[in-house]
């Protein structure tokens, strides 16, 4: 088994605590409704939303994937920081075994977010990551954030 560690970094004019609850606490609520083409539906298989719970999300007609079961590995609402790792879907191919994310947001000097996330790739055997798989990857998760991002500057009273 091969690990493959990625990190990556953007930036959001939205503050960090605003952000985590939109990108984390209530992602499964806000995203389908703002984002149904990209995610169908997301829910809780398994838990309280706390470590440990397991979730579904379903994606749009026009994915690549169907769905992903992701665990919840850590919530620090205090330090705004959120892992979990994609556990079952069509997300994980014949040469991934499991893929963790953790994703931190910091205040910068402005108040703004910088948003890190790291991904590990765990890959069954010798197995290599691809590099236009990771980008491809690393440019969902930036639509992903953009999406949110979008909706909390049009609709600044929200999560607040």
């Amino acid at each position: 088994m091969g690990v493959f560690t990625y990190e990556t970094e953007f930036t959001s004019v939205i503050a960090p605590p605003r952000l985590f609850k939109a990108l984390v606490l209530d992602a499964d609520n806000l995203v389908p409704k703002i984002a149904p083409q990209a995610v169908k539906s997301a829910e809780i298989v398994e838990g309280d939303g706390g470590v440990g719970t397991i979730k579904k999300t379903s994606f749009g007609e026009g994915s690549e994937y169907s769905y992903v079961k992701h665990q919840v590995d850590a919530l620090d609402k205090e330090n705004f920081v959120y892992s979990y790792s994609l556990i079952e879907g069509d997300a994980l191919s014949d040469k991934i075994e499991k893929i963790s994310y953790e994703i931190k947001l910091v205040a910068s000097a402005d108040g703004s977010s910088i948003i890190k996330n790291t991904s590990n790739y765990r890959t069954k055997g010798d197995a290599e990551i691809k590099e236009e798989h990771v980008k491809a990857g690393k440019e969902r998760a930036h639509a992903f954030f953009k999406v949110i991002e979008t909706y909390l500057v049009a609709n600044p009273d929200a999560y607040n």
